[in-house]
């Protein structure tokens, strides 16, 4: 039975509304935020929720320009992604949380966790990085290109085999198939911009900085963000933990929600213990 969830909405800074999945607990023995990759939603954490403490809150939010919430105007960057999400915080009055985010979601979580220190009780990284490298603009300018010309449709046979391996998909076409929806639904200006802002993103200077339980995990297939960029985070933030889920690709939290799940559970452990 999938745990149930509220929803929620604030208005950002720019007056973009944002959106989120708020799975509210009693007594909470830890809070944690949700944030999704590029083209996906809150909903792509609904498998981690399940397997978490009825005792453990968690708030899955839909990053602007994708899901329920607006895109608002001009160009994206992650200083405002990661803002929108203390916009969420003061909305459900949470001082704190660990902060997770997987792909896109990690980079927002890097940057939130170096803009708002007090209130990252921890990380959890996700198939994510700190820097595309190099080729990073270009290679995302042409990915948004090719989106815009020929649709979103037309990334899908990219998109599937990067997202999952090649066991799961056989396994469970019911969720990948859910998964290839989400993407399908998203708006075009929106998936380009956030595009962009990927192509821009170099969070390598504040890794050192982040002095918070960190749990970085990644696919051993992950063909976006391989094994070497998160062994790189692993370096770069003090304490950090890695962990490589073997034969899982770059979904990790979809793929395998019960690794996911426990290392949130230890982070907020980690963070209870100091």
């Amino acid at each position: 039975m999938p745990r149930p969830f509220e929803t929620g909405s604030a208005v950002a800074a720019d007056g973009a509304r944002l959106h989120w999945r708020h799975y509210p607990a009693t007594e909470p023995r830890a809070r944690v935020v949700l944030i999704h990759a590029l083209a996906m939603d809150g909903s792509t954490w609904q498998g981690v929720v399940d397997l978490l403490p009825a005792d453990v809150a968690a708030i899955a939010v839909d990053c602007r320009g994708h899901g329920a919430s607006q895109p608002g105007q001009g160009p994206f960057g992650l200083p405002q992604f990661a803002d929108d999400v203390a916009v969420v915080l003061d909305a459900v009055d949470w001082p704190q949380a660990v902060i997770a985010g997987c792909s896109m979601g990690g980079c927002v979580a890097q940057s939130f966790a170096a803009r708002h220190p007090s209130r990252t009780a921890g990380l959890v990284l996700i198939d994510t990085t700190a820097w595309y490298g190099p080729e990073a603009a270009a290679n995302w300018a042409e990915r948004a290109e090719k989106a815009t010309v020929g649709g979103l449709a037309s990334l899908l046979p990219f998109q599937r085999s990067r997202w999952f391996s090649e066991a799961f998909r056989g396994a469970e076409p019911a969720q990948v198939a859910a998964t290839e929806a989400v993407f399908l639904r998203n708006d075009l200006s929106s998936y380009a911009r956030s595009c962009a802002m990927l192509g821009e993103a170099d969070l390598r200077g504040a890794l050192a900085k982040l002095p918070v339980p960190t749990a970085v995990l990644v696919g051993s297939e992950d063909h976006a963000t391989p094994p070497e960029a998160a062994r790189a985070l692993a370096r770069e933030i003090p304490g950090a933990t890695l962990e490589i889920l073997e034969a899982a690709r770059h979904f990790t939290p979809i793929e395998r929600p019960a690794a996911i799940a426990a290392a949130l559970l230890q982070v907020a452990d980690r963070r209870a213990t100091l």
